[in-house]
């Protein structure tokens, strides 16, 4: 009976874990790391991102977010939507061409792979025949063109990737019809650039790299016109009007050639070298749009002067008697325009520029031509993220402040709304405002909206005004001086250097009630900062805090403390430092905590801890925490690598010694060898002295620093007897001791008078000596202590002050409870010992059932160093359930995590791009997207229009298409109609899709209706 009763209990317990807990990797927040290719849907409203790892990424309205990977781990080299349709094909470089759509299921759009191609060519061709280096998606919507390096053209029917060898167009169908003197000099190398007529979709220019332009025509299968053109082609624009063909080269020149009518040789109507005479780069992309009223715009990259500006990464707009250089922060991949009107036909409104490290978007239609702010894609990585922290559920008036504070850095953006639209967000609006906090190398915290899909900035934090650096004030790059030429402006924010990398922030904690902040710095620089609303100017007085405290022997060889500006500094509004405090030696600080209703502040680095009043500005406690062993803490970051190259070198350098005389001498030549040996052995001997080179396995690079403070936790718990609680302090180290300290704080009406006291209360050293990454008091409840202020604004319940308190103890091999105030052992969890992992973060979440609103549970949160995600009950120390989230070998993604109070949680799965993962069945922020074709595109019977760029014609050029097949082609569609319509034939083909799908798939079957479902099927 006892047995049935626990089976049912634990039966019950897994249904209700299912109710809490729900691993999923939900969104990717941030700008995709090494982008490839971009494509734009003038119908859809949609951008796409391919990357260097297969990746592909769409993006429309704020919110509408799609994510595709593919099999192959290849770069995407271009992307391509087909014209009015929901489909898009990828080319990767290993010569495979892809075909993607965007299909409905259960009312969101989700993004499938539907086939895969590869061009084949005849038995015995070298692989250029077929190598792919330009692809046109025809405006018919049924049609792919694709040129080689070979020089042919291959023309390939959609969606289902038949290859139509009629019509393909050989190079020597090309050359036969050119002159003779033009053809006999050398080859017309590759296929630069295919592009189609705007006003007859039966013309389609071919662009060979040598310089040769033809205008071929796909109905009678020839050529219509030659562009003799002798300079090498890097791209082709055909004007909207058809008369026109811009041609830019490699030179640093643009060609108009006249197009029409007969077939002609005449010479250039215009060549232009915009940046002068000296020798230029290419031009690699060149674009003409129109508008209703006055020039057009000619927009154009590169072709700036090599030797002057050859390092720059430019894109040239021209408009009217305007030309500006837009020049960028790293290189342009490439870039499209968007225009007005529901055709997308009207006046250029906006330049999309996708660069390698960032996207920028110019507003064309507003004077000085301001970037719009992206509301996705933000580069989180414009200087190099150094630390995070994540706040939830932040009060309305501390976001509207923020909020104000960032408007006021925003002044200029344009105020045009973001221009892409496409998609709808489907996503629900998000229950809390929450904040994600990222420091930076360069000395700034950056605030971002993390309450939805999109990663929204708010408000950036500069520490450098408060120091005196290296940087000029009177450096201004943004805007090139007055007639300068080119007429450069800096656009873009990526700016990856710092002026002085003891600037960088390694630690962040916001008290969202109080709206104090504490951010901590390389060099040991702790700054308290309180939100203003209005710009102010005030001197910044320094605390030094001596954490030797005067023990002989040490001597610090790091770097030296950022000099503080004496004469009064003008902060503008938003958080403005109240405080400042200094460590001594000034080594990275590792651990900060800040309790807002005492007014303190606590820190700790590899050195020791300390405890600032910042009410009365004055330092209360300090103590060190060094080991007379622990001469490495003394040296600091950059003097550890030196020195450990140093002797690497010079062990080398010996090893290198020994083996030359080896050479020199021949006799006695075994023991030599021994005697060599035996002195390589020595020497790694001492190489391995050195702690911080064991086995990464074994210990974290940390673990030489034994005193180092990992974690500092303020707590009103019980401490001298069981009746009476009062505040303390506790801190961890890197050697598996834990300090605490009772506080006397004055009564509030003397606070500002009677000093804070500190004094120590106990000291806790733990049998295996593992570092100590976390630390909690559970109440009579067993649940952990509110957060400052959080009862104060009921958002919280009051602790249980009447039953037994505990210390929770998290080191990296276990969690171990402690009964208060006797600090005795009352039960413990052992990590390592069961599967060899070791903690490296963790924290404390509420999870509510997805159910009932009204149960919920407390639980730590875990990550390790294999990569796993555990959820380990309070009080009972039971795991709960674990889930493989990082691979084990992304170190500094695992360094990076951090969690959110209600079981989600951030991490870098590259520089620039935050991984969103959530733990919890009820919380979970995923983008929820629908995408619809435009009923407007699907049925047209007006006239044809101009071509839109890049999108195709109108509906009618392929209904006009069709009709104008010839027999041949219309009864094999008839054939195939019948055999798809065939039960046995349709058995015969599920028969083959089951048993091979890959081979089916590239086998360019057709993809008709019933085609695509039998594809669904073989999945």
């Amino acid at each position: 009976m006892k047995r049935f009763r626990r089976h049912g209990h634990e039966t019950q317990r897994e249904r209700l874990k299912q109710e809490l807990y729900h691993f999923n990797k939900t969104v990717e927040h941030g700008f995709p790391h090494q982008p490839s290719a971009l494509g734009f849907s003038p119908s859809l409203q949609l951008l796409a991102i391919g990357t260097r790892s297969g990746a592909i990424k769409l993006y429309g309205a704020p919110g509408v977010e799609f994510m595709g990977l593919h099999d192959e781990n290849a770069t995407v080299t271009q992307v391509h939507f087909l014209p009015h349709q929901v489909e898009l094909v990828t080319l990767l470089d290993d010569n495979s061409l892809h075909m993607w759509t965007l299909r409905a299921h259960h009312g969101v759009s989700e993004l499938l792979e539907i086939g895969r191609f590869t061009l084949t060519g005849p038995p015995g061709a070298p692989p250029s025949v077929t190598r792919v280096t330009a692809v046109l998606a025809h405006s018919s919507g049924e049609l792919l063109l694709l040129g080689t390096e070979g020089g042919h053209v291959f023309v390939v029917e959609v969606p289902g990737f038949r290859e139509l060898e009629e019509r393909n167009i050989s190079l020597e169908n090309v050359t036969s019809s050119v002159p003779e003197d033009y053809v006999g000099r050398r080859s017309l190398e590759h296929v630069e650039s295919l592009q189609e007529n705007p006003l007859n979709p039966q013309q389609v220019l071919l662009g060979y790299g040598r310089g040769l332009m033809v205008v071929w025509d796909l109905e009678k299968q020839c050529a219509v016109q030659h562009i003799p053109a002798t300079q090498q082609l890097e791209s082709v624009w055909w004007t909207e009007d058809g008369g026109h063909v811009l041609s830019s080269h490699s030179d640093g020149s643009y060609c108009r050639w006249t197009v029409g009518g007969e077939d002609t040789e005449e010479e250039e109507d215009k060549s232009d070298t915009p940046y002068g005479h000296f020798p230029c780069k290419a031009i690699s992309k060149i674009i003409q749009l129109p508008t209703e009223q006055g020039p057009p715009f000619l927009l154009f990259s590169g072709g700036m002067p090599r030797a002057s500006y050859g390092d720059r990464h430019c894109i040239s707009v021209i408009h009217n008697k305007t030309h500006v250089a837009l020049d960028f922060t790293s290189r342009i991949i490439d870039y499209f325009v968007i225009r007005d009107g529901p055709r997308h036909t009207g006046d250029p409104s906006a330049l999309v520029v996708l660069v390698e490290e960032e996207l920028v978007v110019v507003d064309l239609q507003t004077e000085g031509w301001p970037v719009i702010q992206t509301p996705y894609l933000v580069p989180l990585h414009c200087s190099a993220i150094t630390c995070s922290h994540h706040a939830s559920a932040i009060p309305l008036k501390l976001w509207e402040r923020l909020q104000a504070a960032g408007q006021l850095q925003n002044t200029h953006y344009s105020q045009k709304p973001w221009p892409i639209t496409g998609g709808q967000n489907l996503a629900p609006d998000s229950p809390q405002r929450d904040l994600l906090l990222t420091g930076h190398e360069d000395g700034t915290v950056r605030f971002w909206d993390a309450s939805g899909v999109c990663l929204y900035p708010m408000y950036k934090l500069s520490t450098a005004g408060v120091f005196h650096t290296d940087a000029d004030p009177n450096d201004n790059m943004n805007q090139g001086s007055e007639g300068e030429w080119p007429p450069f402006r800096k656009v873009g924010c990526f700016d990856p250097y710092s002026d002085d990398p003891r600037l960088g922030i390694q630690k962040i904690h916001l008290c969202k009630y109080s709206g104090y902040l504490a951010v901590a710095g390389t060099a040991g620089q702790i700054l308290v900062l309180e939100l203003n609303d209005e710009e102010a100017e005030q001197t910044v007085e320094a605390k030094v805090a001596d954490l030797l405290q005067g023990q002989e022997g040490f001597r610090w060889k790091g770097h030296t403390r950022l000099d503080v500006k004496e004469e009064p500094v003008l902060f503008p509004a938003g958080f403005q430092p109240c405080c400042l405090v200094q460590c001594q030696p000034p080594a990275v600080v590792t651990a900060l905590t800040l309790h807002s209703d005492w007014r303190l502040l606590a820190f700790g680095t590899s050195h020791g801890f300390g405890l600032h009043d910042y009410q009365q500005r004055n330092i209360v406690l300090v103590r060190c925490t060094l080991n007379p062993s622990d001469q490495l803490a003394m040296e600091g970051p950059l003097s550890r690598v030196k020195s450990i190259k140093k002797s690497l070198r010079q062990s080398f350098r010996r090893i290198r010694r020994s083996r030359v005389s080896l050479r020199k001498h021949h006799v006695n030549h075994a023991s030599k060898v021994q005697e060599a040996n035996a002195r390589l052995e020595a020497e790694l001997a001492e190489m391995e002295l050195a702690p911080v080179q064991r086995k990464i396995e074994a210990r974290s690079s940390d673990d030489s620093f034994t005193g180092l403070v990992r974690t500092l936790y303020f707590a009103d718990t019980f401490l001298s007897d069981s009746s009476h609680s009062t505040p303390s302090l506790w801190a961890g180290t890197n050697g598996g001791s834990v300090f605490a300290y009772m506080l006397r704080l004055p009564p509030t009406e003397r606070r500002t008078e009677d000093p804070v006291t500190a004094h120590p209360a106990k000291e806790i050293q733990l049998m295996h000596r593992a570092p100590v990454v976390g630390l909690a008091v559970l109440d009579g409840r067993g649940s952990p202590l509110p957060e400052p202020l959080e009862v104060a604004h009921d958002l919280a319940r009051s602790p249980d002050m009447q039953g037994t308190h505990h210390l929770l103890v998290v080191s990296e091999e276990q969690f171990k409870v402690f009964s208060l105030p006797k600090v005795s052992a009352k039960m413990k969890l052992k990590l390592t010992a069961t599967d060899g992992s070791r903690v490296r973060r963790v924290g404390v979440a509420w999870f509510v059932s997805s159910q009932s609103e009204d149960y919920g549970e407390s639980g730590l949160v875990v990550l390790t160093n294999q990569g796993d995600l555990q959820v380990v009950s309070l009080p009972g120390l039971k795991v709960q359930v674990r889930y493989p989230c990082v691979r084990r070998e992304d170190v500094s993604g695992i360094a990076s995590c951090v969690f959110t109070k209600h079981g989600q949680g951030f991490y870098l799965i590259s520089p620039s791009e935050f991984e969103r993962f959530s733990l919890s069945a009820r919380c979970v922020v995923e983008p929820r997207s629908l995408v619809e074709l435009p009923s407007s595109s699907s049925s047209s019977s007006s006239p044809p229009q101009p071509r839109v760029q890049p999108d195709g014609a109108s509906a009618e050029h392929r209904n006009s298409r069709r009709n104008s097949d010839d027999p041949e082609s219309a009864a094999r569609r008839i054939m195939e109609h019948a055999l798809l319509n065939d039960e046995s034939v349709l058995q015969e083909i599920q028969k083959s899709l089951e048993g091979d799908h890959t081979t089916f798939l590239e086998n360019n079957v057709k993809s008709s209706l019933s085609g695509e479902k039998l594809l669904s099927n073989g999945d």
